[in-house]
């Protein structure tokens, strides 16, 4: 007879049960005293990416998020320091800020007009002759988020005040993130907070990403039309075309690293092609251009590594973000069987116009509201979350490759790519943050 969800959950919430070497109970995808215990000891405890500072330039500007549950408002103080605040009136409980994003001096509640500086100093309070002498203004700031960290611009928070550093929690898998940053000659990228493609999709948030093992039959149509294409280069999604990144017999590998990260590493089947790659790009002025401006950066082997990889580290960094292809994209768990995706595309600072408008129209075609690949991702993700539900044998199968892993000094396990490394990283995590 097979283990239920009610009786191996129970009431002291035996996580470590749920997860084994090779497989992992459905339970944890569908049950909602599950998803409430994740947003406590996930997603209120570690650290979750925020923004990246280009999304709030200016002084003033801001930004809303979801943190968590928690609502969060981001904005450049008039020091030029980004603040993470939560939304939330010391009064009664209201949100100060409406706004998803634009620049302000001050947030002031509607319901009975408190007022907040940038800094979430509380600068405004009606009637205050009403207050007795213990009423402390400098007591009733906005609360602010715990700990705020920053590596090379992106933000990352944590609600708790203590716990691991920043720079442990990203360990090796930071040299992934250079990947993105690097593929700019200047060292910078932009993100605008208003472009951004929304996605929402009734599955569990920890469907979503870093399957190798899944673009041959969810993507086979986009894949046969993309390869009819002229090739797209500057962009990641254009690199598909050269030849199959995902068959066992590619070079590509799948990559688990220390804190539940976990990439899709490309660079191997790509680094072959680097010279196709310049040799396009310099049949456009702006290509010529980015050519020049990376080697004089980088030098001429690191500058061909960087345009091979096209700035993809295909990385995901537990449990809300993913890098991939050309853009940064954020998951927002909002029940055990709803999620939503944020997608930015990102633009290299120090290039011609050229180059961004082909990493965007790229991303258009393959995470557009009218895209090709997109829609079959968030398809497949609700007919697993409608599998799921019958749970008669309620395990599922994470064990591809597990005799093929190598371990890097750096802690990194690799394998090939359609083995489920990554899957097998994430849920590690997973259960070491459930019953830490």
């Amino acid at each position: 007879m097979s283990t239920t969800k009610s009786n191996i959950i129970g009431t002291d919430r035996d996580y470590g049960s749920l997860v084994k070497e090779d497989r992992v109970h459905s339970s944890i995808f569908t049950d909602e005293s599950v998803f409430e215990d994740e947003m406590e000891r996930i997603f209120h405890k570690t650290w979750l990416f925020a923004l990246h500072e280009s999304e709030v330039p200016k002084k003033g500007d801001f930004k809303l998020l979801k943190l968590g549950r928690f609502p969060v408002i981001a904005v450049r103080d008039e020091n030029e320091e980004v603040q993470l605040m939560i939304n939330r009136c010391r009064h009664r409980g209201a949100q100060v800020c409406e706004a998803t994003q634009g620049n302000a001096k001050s947030f002031q509640c509607w319901y009975h007009g408190w007022t907040y500086n940038t800094k979430g100093d509380l600068v405004g309070v009606t009637g205050e002759e009403a207050y007795d002498k213990t009423f402390d203004a400098k007591e009733h700031g906005l609360t602010k988020v715990a700990r705020v960290g920053n590596y090379r611009g992106f933000i990352f928070a944590s609600h708790s005040k203590e716990g691991q550093s920043l720079d442990d929690y990203l360990g090796p898998a930071k040299k992934f993130i250079d990947i993105l940053i690097d593929a700019s000659p200047t060292s910078e990228i932009e993100v605008k907070p208003g472009v951004v493609t929304k996605t929402m999709y009734r599955g569990n948030w920890k469907q979503i990403g870093m399957d190798g093992y899944h673009p041959h039959y969810v993507h086979v149509s986009v894949f046969k039309i993309f390869s009819k294409r002229e090739s797209t280069t500057g962009s990641a999604v254009g690199a598909i075309h050269l030849e199959d990144p995902f068959s066992d017999s590619s070079p590509s590998l799948t990559r688990g690293f220390p804190n539940g990260h976990a990439a899709l590493d490309f660079r191997f089947q790509r680094l072959p092609h680097a010279k196709d790659n310049i040799e396009e790009l310099q049949r456009s002025e702006d290509g010529r251009k980015y050519v020049e401006d990376m080697i004089s950066r980088y030098g001429k082997e690191h500058a061909e590594e960087l345009i091979a990889w096209h700035g993809d580290p295909h990385l995901g960094v537990f449990p809300n973000l993913q890098l991939i292809h050309d853009h940064i994209r954020v998951v927002i768990p909002i029940s055990p069987s709803e999620t939503q995706v944020l997608m930015y595309p990102v633009f290299l600072k120090g290039v011609g116009q050229e180059i961004n408008n082909k990493r965007l129209r790229a991303h258009e075609a393959f995470y557009g509201p009218a895209s090709n690949g997109s829609p079959d991702d968030a398809e497949i993700f609700e007919r697993v979350q409608r599998g799921l539900e019958g749970d008669a044998n309620p395990w599922i199968q994470l064990g591809r490759g597990m005799n093929r892993e190598e371990t890097d000094s750096d802690g990194t396990v690799s394998a090939r790519i359609s083995d489920e490394i990554t899957q097998r990283a994430q849920m590690q995590e997973w259960k070491r943050l459930m019953t830490e």
